[in-house]
């Protein structure tokens, strides 16, 4: 796929998503299915990136994204369950896919079989999420969803590794599985926590919101690159990164959190849609590619269809047998939404490219087009099957959990709190001054601030006006007031007293007023 493909695809992927937003339908099967249709017009040129494209260039800045947003506390409240899908099921999904495979297509021979099941080992959770936004799924099943995706991609990429080695003779950077693990996993987490840490001193010190973004923008390109130069976990990499500054995002200025939303919900969007609509046009590549390989059209369904089914039942299989053993305190609805969300995306379709052309000897690898075109079909069928039907399951069991609402509403609530109270203590100590601006004017302006944060938009909007002449002392006080408050609600986050997730929703408000505020300053000045 040429430069100018690689744009059409884009552009075409975005418009579909935009009409099926507008008309309400789910975005990411309609941009499958019509990319799927246009794959097999007469004459269409062959779509396909190069493996090292896809995880370099469209992985990183997904991952990344997700890291920012998750909540690190809710991801450490869940870690349990985090890892059990995002290590032990890649693990179970790949072992139960290669037995199923061989047992169908013994020509495969067993290492193809395992290479197969590694490449459809990791669920992704970008169409789980988008889908389940939509239809209401409660925070705690979209953290660990999100936190899934963000561990297995890691893992699968690992046995990947570990079985294509043992089928095509390749050798590793370490031979051994646990140490190749540990070292990928331990070089991947310090590179990507050390980038982040000198990203977040150097950040503030550029004292412009423009080049603070950008300088955040290359975060996750040059994390993966770092650590898969040293033969670690890119993956790792990007989300210890992700984590590391969206944990420390209250510390920006707040035009550099405003900008970086932006800029991340677009790239979101625009990569999300594009790799839609890539696993699409793999449709006529599937059936040409799968020709070559002895088996007639019947046998492909049969193999195609037997994968499918153990890739679906091996998911629900692993989560409610987790389930039971661990007791978790989770709602038998969480569970089978959990267990029917496992569509696979972006990880699936680099892996399955980047099953090597010929062996160590030279000559080609087995069945390379069969594991290609089998591990293609279940993905884009399992985007098809289960993501059409899971805003019906979530319907129809209607999932929530009012135990997490109370929880949430009493985080609110904390928050007004704790901002009502920094507030009042940096209005006492001016009222106490009377330095530069009148008692009356610090009265108003405490009044104004006890609106913040409630439903009551823009309260900042127009207060100059009202303070006498003294727009530059009060906005100096609205600007202490604010940085007391943000301190103070940072400071409940980091006791424990406040989840991040109401955190991030707390501080962005304080941004949209401060940058009215801002705003009515220029405007007075």
């Amino acid at each position: 796929m040429n430069g100018v493909g690689f744009l059409m695809v884009v552009v075409g992927a975005v418009a579909v998503t935009a009409v099926a937003n507008r008309r309400g339908w789910p975005g990411p099967l309609v941009v499958v299915a019509v990319a799927a249709a246009v794959s097999l017009l007469p004459g269409l040129p062959r779509m396909e990136l190069p493996p090292q494209l896809i995880l370099a260039v469209v992985l990183p800045p997904l991952l990344y994204s997700a890291a920012l947003e998750l909540s690190f506390v809710s991801f450490r409240r869940d870690l349990l369950p985090i890892a059990s899908l995002g290590v032990g099921l890649v693990v179970f999904s790949a072992v139960v896919v290669g037995c199923v495979a061989f047992t169908l297509a013994p020509a495969l021979t067993l290492g193809g079989a395992f290479v197969l099941g590694a490449v459809l080992g990791p669920s992704d959770a970008v169409a789980a999420v988008a889908l389940g936004r939509r239809a209401g799924l409660p925070s705690r099943v979209i953290t660990i969803l999100t936190g899934e995706s963000l561990v297995n991609d890691a893992v699968a990429l690992v046995a990947f590794q570990l079985a294509v080695s043992a089928y095509a003779g390749y050798r590793l950077f370490v031979e051994q599985p646990i140490l190749l693990a540990a070292y990928s996993a331990s070089v991947g987490v310090g590179i990507g926590l050390a980038m982040a840490v000198v990203v977040h001193w150097i950040r503030p010190r550029l004292h412009d919101p423009a080049l603070e973004t950008v300088f955040g923008a290359v975060v996750p390109f040059v994390a993966y690159l770092a650590a898969d130069d040293l033969h670690a976990s890119g993956v790792l990499a990007v989300v210890a990164a992700g984590f590391w500054i969206g944990h420390h995002s209250a510390d920006a200025a707040f035009a550099t959190r405003l900008q970086s939303r932006q800029v991340w919900r677009t790239v979101d969007l625009i990569l999300e849609a594009f790799v839609f609509a890539y696993m699409g046009l793999q449709v006529r590549l599937i059936l040409h590619d799968a020709t070559g390989e002895g088996l007639g059209p019947a046998g492909l369904v049969i193999i195609i269809a037997a994968v499918l089914l153990a890739v679906v039942l091996a998911r629900p299989a692993w989560i409610v047998t987790m389930w039971m053993i661990t007791r978790r305190r989770l709602q038998w609805r969480a569970v089978a939404v959990l267990s029917w969300s496992g569509m696979r995306g972006v990880v699936t379709l680099a892996a399955a490219a980047a099953v090597p052309a010929v062996t160590v000897t030279g000559a080609p690898t087995p069945n390379r087009n069969l594991i290609q075109a089998v591990a293609l079909s279940v993905a884009v069928l399992t985007i098809l099957l289960q993501g059409a039907t899971l805003p019906m399951l979530v319907r129809v069991l209607r999932l929530s959990d009012a135990a997490e609402r109370r929880r949430a509403d009493a985080d609110v609530v904390h928050a007004l709190r704790v901002a009502r109270r920094a507030a009042h203590e940096v209005t006492a100590r001016a009222a106490a001054s009377g330095d530069d601006i009148e008692a009356t004017a610090v009265a108003l302006i405490e009044r104004r601030m006890a609106h913040v944060l409630t439903a009551t938009p823009h309260c900042l909007a127009g207060l100059y006006g009202t303070v006498g002449g003294a727009e530059q002392p009060a906005h100096e006080l609205v600007q202490q007031i604010l940085a007391n408050q943000r301190r103070a609600l940072i400071r409940e986050r980091d006791r424990g007293r406040l989840d991040d997730e109401v955190l991030r929703a707390v501080l962005q408000q304080l941004d949209y007023e401060e940058a009215a505020a801002s705003t009515d300053l220029r405007t007075r000045l």
